[in-house]
């Protein structure tokens, strides 16, 4: 039986990590930790456990084998790398750091303490996104040409745990980045994923367009990333975040090839249309998208379990995701240049 501890008891953790490790049957949740000691004294009367006064008293109880790491984004690094140093192996929450050094020194010493790490990008779990990667690999539409993919809905300020406009989304010290982070890292690695490919060039544009916090003034982070990427194959298209989708959240990925093309969570009745050239459609009712209104089971602490359980590394390991991440940052350097940026490491 594995035991879990969890650093950070925010949303993320009380509706995604925590209720899934209490449903699988192979781990015990043991302990909790929050800079608000009241949250994860809630959790442990809830799920069992202890709360614990510092993240550092959790990570030096022995009986802990692994943790999930839910704080804000600022401390995902620190939290992460002092958790494999105690000999905890690590689930981390997405964006893995707000640096990419961070993100290259996590990696490095989970090899280096013989630990696994993972990164909870859940879209590539999605029934409909493993079908959609093994129709495009399969030539369903063709040589791929062009794509886009989308992410947005109306902002985190009705999902944080602390909802309104003082959550710390919004707050660049924590959050660094915003619906990029929040977001557009999810489509990113995505449509690597769907893909086989990675992003090697971007052009990008992140902004702030509507969004404001208590103050009235607009916030510190982007509501509204859009990005132009270049594949390593030469395929080009568009990845958006937004959090200023108010009427509908969407969550859409279109695969555009030279025999058809494929909509993915594009058509509200069906999770994926395939549009042949001859004018053949095709419909696979595989599952609907999770939306922050509609929240189920993401697979995440599953497969983590099982890779724990086995000892094996996780298909979304922390060094597979670095080449994401890359691309995150390079859209933010665009953003703030003005200029395409190549991404030489995802070569």
């Amino acid at each position: 039986m594995l035991k879990i501890g969890i650093l950070g008891c925010g949303k993320i953790a009380q509706v995604r990590h925590i209720p899934e490790y209490a449903d699988n049957p192979n781990c015990e949740l043991v302990g909790f930790f929050n800079p608000t000691k009241s949250r994860a004294e809630d959790m442990a009367a809830k799920y069992g456990g202890k709360a614990y006064d510092s993240a550092e008293e959790l990570l030096a109880d022995p009986e802990i084998d692994a943790v999930s790491v839910c704080a804000a984004n600022n401390a995902h690094a620190e939290l992460t790398i002092k958790a494999l140093k105690a000999g905890k192996h690590v689930l981390c929450e997405k964006p893995m750091a707000i640096s990419l050094a961070d993100c290259e020194e996590m990696v490095k010493v989970a090899k280096e303490e013989g630990k696994l790490l993972m990164i909870g990008q859940n879209q590539r779990l999605t029934n409909a996104h493993k079908l959609a990667k093994q129709m495009i690999a399969d030539g369903e539409i063709g040589k791929v040409i062009t794509f886009r993919t989308s992410f947005g809905h109306g902002g985190p300020e009705t999902w944080s745990i602390t909802p309104g406009k003082n959550t710390w989304f919004f707050d660049k010290t924590k959050a660094a980045m915003g619906a990029m982070a929040d977001l557009g890292i999810h489509k990113t690695d995505l449509i690597q994923f769907l893909l086989g490919e990675n992003v090697v060039r971007t052009t990008a544009k992140l902004t702030t367009l509507d969004k404001r916090g208590a103050d009235g003034n607009l916030i510190g982070v982007d509501d509204n990333a859009i990005c132009i990427y270049e594949m390593a194959d030469g395929v080009i298209g568009t990845m958006t975040a937004s959090w200023t989708y108010y009427a509908a959240e969407d969550n859409s990925t279109v695969i555009y090839g030279t025999e058809g093309e494929l909509r993915i969570y594009d058509d509200p009745a069906h999770s994926i249309v395939l549009k042949k050239k001859g004018g053949e459609v095709k419909y696979f009712d595989v599952e609907q998208i999770q939306t922050n209104d509609n929240q189920t089971k993401s697979g995440i602490i599953d497969l983590w379990v099982d890779c724990l359980l086995k000892g094996e590394e996780s298909p979304i390991s922390g060094e597979s995701v670095l080449s994401a991440m890359r691309a995150v940052f390079a859209s933010m350097e665009s953003s703030e240049t003005g200029k395409a940026v190549d991404i030489p490491a995802n070569r």
